[in-house]
């Protein structure tokens, strides 16, 4: 039997590969083993490749030495690449925007109430109630466009696709509720000298149709949608609450206003509801910020997730570390780990990947493992 050629083991070992989820290649550099790892699960995307039993080679350049189709020439190293990615947990998922699109329907109608309302009764308080619904419509909009936009496939000059989207809508939106409170802040202290008559009857049923308004699509975002880690939902289910909250002051300023014709205490509720939105609006920036600016999660502790990494047996060194998030609910983490040359590097990189996803819930990691013969240029952030 005639001994099969270089090029038929050659397919034979393509096909091989190709029917596993992971690749692992093994290499000798001046009797040092360097292996490389790389398992993806990239939901769809990657259950095709897997189907038609494609695999692209992968690149790596680190620091004067590539990688480039698993060719090494002339280098003495000893290091292990792994990419995990998980996504289950984070799923823009019909009900989210079911929620969404239910809320912005009432919302729109009840702020046409609102305006009306308000220019009849002539109350700033519904009017500022009014205007901030209107924002309101605008940012639930906002929000159904940027859940689109987070569903459309990455692309080359997009490796994380389009969901920070959500992150710079609800940044945007936590903006135009700071714009809101001031202009009711503003309009308020010019009516504090001469408060106007108010019809403050026709102004509570308004009022209390549009707080019955406001708590059905607040009930719809809390049942429907993820309103406590989606950080665009919240956005738009505060500026919800925060348009019960104007309602519910229209109201108790109708009724000190019939009872009492203290008219000075419009301007006043509307600057307490003013203040209220400030509140909520701040929070909503300040963790968009955040998470723009790379920041580590609010429910990781990085200092903690070095000592897990340390606790792993042959792990002599945690560098490079950074944790953050891309969009609500997706964190991720990437770090070198040094450790001794005798140990396994595969192992030590299944244990790392796996008690990060177990401890942190963090399932979008790229951990480097090296041996002492690495040499690389120092991280410069």
């Amino acid at each position: 039997m005639s001994k099969p050629s270089d090029s038929e083991q050659d397919r034979k070992a393509g096909k091989a590969d190709a029917a596993s989820g992971d690749k692992l290649h093994d290499h000798n550099h001046a009797g040092e083993s360097c292996s490389h790892s790389h398992g993806h699960n990239h939901d769809e995307t990657g259950k095709q490749s897997l189907k038609n039993g494609k695999h692209s080679r992968s690149s790596h350049s680190h620091a004067g030495h590539s990688h480039a189709g698993h060719s090494h020439s002339g280098h003495h190293h000893g290091h292990h690449h792994g990419h995990s990615h998980g996504h289950h947990g984070h799923s823009h998922a019909p009900n989210n925007k079911a929620g969404l699109l239910i809320a912005l329907i009432i919302t729109a109608g009840i702020m046409v109430l609102e305006f009306v309302g308000g220019l009849i009764t002539n109350s700033l308080a519904l009017l500022s109630d009014s205007g901030h619904m209107l924002s309101d419509t605008a940012a639930l909009a906002l929000s159904l466009a940027a859940m689109w936009f987070a569903v459309r496939p990455r692309s080359s000059s997009r490796t994380y696709g389009f969901h920070r989207f959500e992150i710079l809508a609800a940044l945007l939106n936590g903006v135009t509720l700071f714009v809101i409170a001031a202009f009711i802040v503003v309009e308020a202290i010019k009516r504090f000298g001469e408060p106007p008559t108010v019809a403050s009857g026709t102004m509570m049923v308004i009022a209390g149709i549009g707080l019955l308004a406001n708590l059905a699509s607040a009930w719809f975002l809390m049942r429907k949608a993820d309103v406590k880690d989606n950080l665009n939902v919240r956005s738009a289910y505060l500026h919800v609450l925060g348009d019960a909250i104007g309602s519910v002051g229209a109201i108790i300023a109708g009724i000190l206003m019939s009872l009492f014709s203290w008219y000075i205490v419009d301007p006043i509720i509307s600057v307490i509801v003013a203040l209220l939105i400030l509140k909520s609006a701040w929070g909503i920036i300040k963790s968009t910020v955040h998470i723009l600016m790379e920041g580590t999660p609010a429910n990781v502790d990085a200092e903690q997730v070095e000592k897990t990494l340390l606790r792993i047996p042959g792990v002599k060194d945690v560098h490079d570390l950074h944790i953050w998030t891309i969009t609500s609910g997706l964190d991720s983490l990437s770090c070198h780990l040094t450790v001794d040359d005798s140990v396994d590097c595969q192992t030590v990189l299944q244990q790392a990947i796996s008690q990060i996803a177990d401890e942190f819930h963090i399932e979008h990691t790229t951990i480097q493992v090296e041996k002492s013969l690495l040499k690389h240029s120092e991280c410069k952030v």
